[in-house]
């Protein structure tokens, strides 16, 4: 499934007038992922599965990044897909979003419960508002992961003081993201995030138009 249904990134609670439901399937690294996509206004664009998500999701099986017994959070993890794929192979994760969309990645996460039982804990879900409420997470990441997360500006400054807060005792962060030039997407990470973090391009897709970037925080700063 492509998540670019459209180019440019719809921010307006009116996206989805209807509401309807969209089951999928992915499979990466030998897991299945089961996805409940919710459409509706109350979710808007934590609905569906982005493209960005998927090439995360896909970069961490062709790069063989290791996630067992890492511990990870994920930002603004809409379905919940990144998360749910790190847990099913092995990591400790902590998935988080606005409030609204915790239902559905409570619903996903308990749809993706292996047989056996999830490697290491049961996914933590649970709201975090950047800028807000970051303080009450631990600093002791292993990996701060986040799809399609870099679309409003005017959020910029809190997203970076929240990832600041995260990495703070040495967590890798990956941001996969659409270069929405329309939504200065570019300028978060060629000017605000290198402030406080060494930024690396690990992944360039040219014809989806997605980087992936890895960031480590800068201690001279």
């Amino acid at each position: 499934m492509n998540g670019d249904q459209v180019e440019v990134f719809p921010v307006d609670d009116d996206l989805f007038e209807e509401t309807f439901c969209v089951n999928y399937v992915y499979k990466f690294c030998g897991e299945e992922v089961k996805i409940n996509q919710a459409f509706s206004a109350n979710l808007g664009v934590a609905a569906p599965v982005w493209e960005s998500a998927l090439q995360l999701c896909h970069f961490f099986e062709d790069n063989k990044v290791p996630l067992k017994g890492k511990k990870v959070i994920e930002l603004g993890a809409g379905t919940g897909i990144v998360g749910i794929l790190a847990a099913r192979l092995g990591a400790d994760v902590t998935i988080t979003d606005l409030p609204l969309a915790i239902p559905q990645l409570q619903s996903n996460v308990s749809a993706n419960t292996p047989p056996g039982g999830w490697r290491s804990a049961v996914p933590t879900v649970v709201p975090l508002s950047w800028g807000q409420d970051q303080k009450n997470f631990p600093s002791d990441w292993d990996l701060v992961l986040g799809a399609d997360i870099v679309y409003l500006p005017d959020t910029f400054p809190l997203l970076l003081e929240t990832v600041t807060h995260l990495c703070k005792d040495g967590a890798v962060a990956y941001l996969s993201s659409k270069m929405r030039r329309e939504h200065r997407t570019p300028r978060f990470f060629d000017s605000d995030l290198p402030q406080k973090f060494h930024v690396e391009l690990v992944q360039h897709d040219a014809e989806q138009n997605i980087n992936i970037y890895q960031a480590t925080m800068r201690r001279d700063v």
